[in-house]
């Protein structure tokens, strides 16, 4: 695994980070874009309505199957101006933010506003950290040589495969979310809340009328079968979409331990991996591509992270922090290759 990335790192310098962040802010980079993400918005709500018109239109054809393959995309359009909501990119304040957090979460994708934001900001805290970071806590895939130590006799045999195994096991991660998302809404611990949320009463209303409009929808439409044959292939895409837009980010980076005592830059920037590409890549990523700027400034408006990226990229290099970025296909290769590695000791 990745470690001397971080084992070479000076003894902390906490000005490292605010030196960075003022030639940002005097850039004008954490400025609110609010024309830029209206019209986003817009086209992101149309893409999605229309395409919801155009299975009403279609009816009882196996041709919805097309349909919701563009539906998947559709979905995970949306879901990242989810994302960008939770972050606060959109809207200063917090009751724009989380009322387009919920409404593109909860009522159109059917995923809970509340509990992701709880679970993105952990990790955003300490990334790839495997105690802190509840992305590569321990699970269906394992992320150190301690995970797969302890994985139980009827993972290993998926822990040893996982690599081969990834993609395929993304077409189940929509199906996931959504599972995830309602035992975060009515799961209790000790007398109360597992999961902390604002909105709890309001996300369980939507989420329901989100399970109540899409189903009944595809089931008046179409015949059980291919309203059944739909779901497998929006839900399974949607997995799929969401899953490839993410592991580029941090999997197969370094994975920090508390002792490695990291400040606030090189926490961010060593656990980051960005994906090189144009403007069809920023937008198929969400601007997850450039996550090196996405967590070192999770505030800012995705349409300011191209620009922010060559003063990023400069400033570390300045620094002596080693800056990742790669094409998307060798982002996959070094992701896969990390999940094959950790495995080793159980095929062993």
């Amino acid at each position: 695994m990745a470690r001397s990335a971080v084992a070479d790192q000076p003894v902390r310098r906490g000005s490292d980070y605010a030196v960075l962040s003022r030639r940002i802010s005097e850039a004008g980079l954490l400025e609110r874009r609010p024309g830029r993400y209206a019209a986003r918005i817009v086209l992101t709500a149309a893409f999605f309505l229309a395409g919801w018109a155009v299975v009403v239109a279609v009816g009882d054809s196996w041709a919805q199957l097309l349909v919701a393959v563009g539906m998947a995309v559709a979905t995970t359009q949306v879901a990242f101006l989810g994302h960008d909501a939770g972050h606060r990119q959109m809207f200063r304040r917090r009751g724009p933010s989380e009322l387009a957090g919920l409404l593109a979460g909860n009522l159109a994708v059917g995923l809970s506003y509340g509990w992701w934001v709880d679970k993105h900001n952990r990790h955003h805290a300490n990334p790839n950290h495997a105690d802190e970071d509840p992305d590569v806590g321990g699970g269906a895939l394992v992320w150190t040589y301690e995970q797969a130590a302890a994985t139980p006799a009827y993972l290993r045999w998926l822990a040893r495969r996982q690599a081969w195994l990834f993609f395929p096991m993304l077409l189940l991660e929509g199906m996931h979310l959504h599972v995830a998302s309602v035992r975060a809404l009515v799961g209790r611990s000790g007398g109360g809340w597992r999961t902390p949320m604002r909105h709890r009463g309001v996300e369980a209303l939507l989420l329901i009328a989100h399970a109540v409009g899409y189903l009944g929808l595809l089931f008046t439409v179409m015949s059980p079968a291919k309203a059944l044959a739909f779901i497998a292939v929006h839900q399974g895409l949607w997995g799929l979409y969401m899953g490839c837009a993410f592991a580029p980010n941090h999997k197969g980076m370094p994975m920090p331990t508390d002792s490695d005592g990291l400040d606030y830059l090189r926490k961010q920037v060593l656990t980051s991996r960005n994906v090189r590409g144009g403007r069809f890549v920023d937008v198929a990523l969400g601007g997850l591509n450039y996550q090196i700027e996405h967590h070192l400034f999770p505030n800012m408006p995705r349409g300011n992270l191209r620009r922010a990226q060559p003063i990023v990229r400069a400033y570390c290099a300045e620094s002596g922090v080693p800056y990742a970025e790669t094409g998307l296909v060798e982002s996959y290769r070094q992701a896969l290759a990390h999940l094959h590695e950790v495995g080793r000791p159980l095929r062993g």
